[in-house]
């Protein structure tokens, strides 16, 4: 397991070739790695037996490389409304060494049409899909669970939407991954805090890596409109008493949303009894009474539960009154 606070043990020499040669990836030689070797030599002194000699054998341990990558893995703006919405994120430990991850989430980015709240930053458990109390919830001031190289961590931010969105309006979050050991430019260096006592150096990400997730509103508005229609007794249309009068009640629902639980109620106008048997749902008969169907006829007036409804559809409620 990493130790950051282990002594100082890696040599100069080990850090001027790492910073020489192209970064090391987490497919490089392991941190903490132990490059041995000597050099022999063989000579003829004149004697029947050729000679040899050994040098000392040199050791080089391989520093540890900071380096992380992070993607946005929705692929296309992830749609909110009124409620909450989970982008997510990959998190990659590119480097060659075991290192955590601190991740800052900031949905104030310059060009955004609304700002979000962030409500959690949460790690998988696995299976690649956001299940709210099954995935782990970093706390605040905490990292990431230790990944080792090459090792990858699915991220969820969720998030929060305000209130008054307009359809079609934009928004990023950006999430940011800086290595726990620390991070800066290029070749900075902290002394023993690598792997197995090596030096831990940032390579070429800085150490860091952030990536933007999109949020596009969909928002459904609804209009209700209600027109009446009288039909007299003498086959004319006045108000009289015994005259009929159909109320159409007409839902619109516009935009690129849905709502949920859609309920159109109406009560029945003073001076006016309800005809029973006459409420109607796009055109389909309902019971006047309270049971399976959508609609139901009281004493006082009308409800008619139309459920989900989704952008781009009308929802027609009628029913007839007599005028007493």
């Amino acid at each position: 397991m990493k130790n950051h606070r282990h002594q100082l043990a890696a040599s100069t020499l080990a850090l001027a070739t790492l910073l020489a040669a192209s970064p090391a990836l987490a497919d490089g030689v392991p941190a903490g790695s132990i490059i041995e070797n000597t050099a022999t030599a063989s000579y003829d002194d004149g004697g029947s037996t050729p000679r040899t000699v050994t040098s000392n054998t040199v050791e080089v341990q391989v520093d540890e490389l900071l380096n992380v990558t992070t993607t946005w893995q929705d692929g296309s703006a992830v749609p909110v409304g009124n409620g909450t919405a989970v982008l997510t994120f990959e998190v990659t430990n590119t480097g060659n060494g075991p290192e955590a991850f601190n991740l800052t989430a900031d949905p104030g980015r310059t060009g955004n049409d609304f700002d979000v709240t962030i409500n959690a930053i949460v790690y998988d458990d696995g299976d690649g899909i956001y299940e709210e109390g099954v995935d782990i919830v970093i706390s605040p001031g905490d990292p990431t669970p230790l990944l080792d190289p090459d090792e990858a961590i699915t991220i969820f931010v969720i998030v929060s939407s305000p209130g008054g969105l307009t359809d079609g309006e934009t928004s990023d979050v950006n999430l940011l991954a800086e290595a726990v050991t620390g991070t800066g430019a290029p070749g900075t260096t902290f002394a023993g805090q690598g792997e197995g006592g090596s030096d831990a150096v940032v390579g070429l990400t800085n150490a860091d890596a952030d990536a933007d997730g999109s949020l596009i509103a969909r928002v459904a508005q609804v209009s209700l409109v209600k027109s009446a229609i009288v039909a007299d007794p003498f086959g004319g249309t006045e108000a009289v008493p015994g005259a009929i009068v159909t109320f159409t009640i007409v839902a619109e629902v516009t935009g690129t949303g849905s709502f949920d639980n859609f309920v159109i109620t109406d009560d029945f106008p003073t001076f006016t009894s309800y005809e029973a048997g006459t409420l109607t749902l796009d055109g389909a008969a309902l019971t006047d009474a309270a049971d399976a169907d959508a609609g139901e006829a009281s004493a006082t007036g009308i409800s008619v539960d139309v459920g989900t409804v989704t952008s781009g559809n009308d929802y027609t409620v009628t029913f007839d009154v007599v005028v007493d």
